[in-house]
């Protein structure tokens, strides 16, 4: 109960007082567990700030920058790549550094963003690591 009660104020706190454009889940390998709370901060017309926070035996949190934004052929069907830190405040501490590889389709009809995503990374602290087999799926509502 008590964990529901958090995630349900951050959720709110998140969305009151941010100017995400868009907010949802993303599914799949994340920091921390295997759903996390979705968001994206547009930084101009090519480049957007993509961040996850998860919950599960600690708080993961990724944040990246995402410096290709682009149309693939149409205005719905979109690609991006980035890059940025990520760390898990849990048992054991982790800190590192992930990338960011993906391809969303914003729906024209419905104010909702789908999307898939590979996410490389390399651990630097608690123990040296490299991973590549980490993808997920993202679910957002555009504001």
């Amino acid at each position: 109960m008590k964990k529901t009660f958090f995630i349900l104020s951050f959720l709110s706190f998140f969305t009151l007082y941010t100017n995400a454009q868009e907010l949802g889940l993303r599914f799949g390998d994340v920091t921390g567990g295997n759903v996390a709370v979705d968001a994206v901060f547009s930084m101009g017309q090519f480049s957007r700030i993509h961040a996850d926070v998860s919950f599960g035996d600690g708080v993961g949190i990724d944040v990246l920058w995402d410096f290709i934004y682009r149309p693939l052929g149409e205005e719905s069907l979109y690609w991006y790549a980035g890059v940025g830190p990520y760390a898990f405040l849990g048992d054991p501490f982790t800190l590192g550094a992930v990338g960011e590889l993906g391809l969303e389709y914003k729906f024209r009809e419905i104010p909702i963003t789908l999307g898939v995503d590979w996410r490389p990374y390399f651990r630097l602290i608690d123990d040296t690591d490299l991973g590549f087999d980490t993808f997920g799926l993202n679910l957002r509502y555009r504001f």
